[in-house]
């Protein structure tokens, strides 16, 4: 069993740690939120005053945060842990960030003579609890293969996408077309339900017909169609609106360095801008219905 050092504990970072200490490892836990801390350490972790404060003998650290800015500040920045990580100790960032932070932060790591892969996921807050995840990674095969165990004990599925980065580039490709995919089944769910048909129905014959996709079947936008999904509990948890927003946001600067057309992509995007605006960033990006449902009839 491995000494991990893992940062952030947010929706997806917690469940993760959880698993890796069910696993049998030695996990020292920080976020800034103490009570996220605390529910890890009645479940077996290590709470650490401060990220510096629980590097110390960890053969891999861990880091799950929401945005470019704060992986470069956890790093790179004047507190930076880069320069503390011990020689040897294996760095994988499963945040979703901007493809050249990525490059940059494992280009500082390398100086150090640290192996360092990007391994953003798929799958989903109930991915994270089951440890169902779908990483995916970015990084010398080498590197890869000395996280895979652990990583394996978090997920299911692990695609190595190509160099540092890549693996950046590959999950926000597929979080674009995710946003793509759940505005759209919203607004084919609220056009049924406003000329009548049941959502639960229409969802149904959907799912059995060329309609059919993930957002539809898996994690259904229509309050009262699906069990155990944010729409049945007021959109909370799950994978908030400000985070989708976010990495279409990056899908839309990748597309720019590489002069490439993301219409739907860019039209999602302005979806989840007035969604946000609205005051509906935190709840879960599946409340993009609401946006999209037609004013109550008289």
């Amino acid at each position: 069993m491995s000494n991990i050092a893992f940062i952030g504990l947010g929706n997806m970072g917690g469940p993760m740690a959880l698993n890796l200490v069910k696993a049998g490892h030695r996990v020292n836990v920080f976020d800034l939120s103490r009570e996220a801390v605390g529910r890890l350490a009645e479940a077996g972790a290590l709470a650490a005053s401060s990220a510096r404060a629980m590097l110390e003998g960890a053969e891999i650290v861990i880091s799950m945060l929401p945005a470019s800015q704060h992986v470069e500040a956890l790093y790179l920045g004047p507190d930076g842990i880069l320069s503390q990580i011990e020689a040897g100790a294996l760095v994988i960032d499963c945040s979703t960030i901007a493809p050249h932070s990525a490059v940059k932060v494992a280009q500082a790591a390398a100086a150090r003579g640290l192996a360092m892969i990007d391994a953003p996921v798929s799958g989903g807050t109930a991915g994270a609890v089951a440890g169902t995840l779908t990483f995916i990674v970015g990084g010398a095969a080498e590197a890869l293969e000395r996280a895979r165990p652990v990583l394996a004990q978090m997920g299911k599925n692990i695609f190595h996408a190509g160099a540092n980065g890549a693996g950046q580039t590959a999950k926000i490709c597929n979080n674009m077309m995710l946003g793509i995919l759940m505005a759209g089944t919203a607004e084919a769910l609220a056009l049924g339900v406003a000329n009548g048909l049941d959502p639960k129905v229409l969802s149904d014959i959907m799912g059995k017909s060329s309609g059919r996709n993930w957002a539809l079947e898996l994690y259904n936008p229509y309050p009262g169609v699906m069990d155990n999904v944010p729409a049945t509990r007021g959109y909370q948890g799950g994978f908030g609106v400000d985070l989708m927003l976010k990495d279409l946001g990056l899908a839309a600067e990748a597309a720019l360095a590489a002069r490439a057309a993301i219409p739907l992509g860019e039209l999602a995007r302005n979806l989840y801008a007035l969604h946000s605006g609205s005051g509906a960033g935190a709840l879960d990006f599946s409340s993009i219905l609401q946006l999209l449902q037609a004013a109550p009839r008289s």
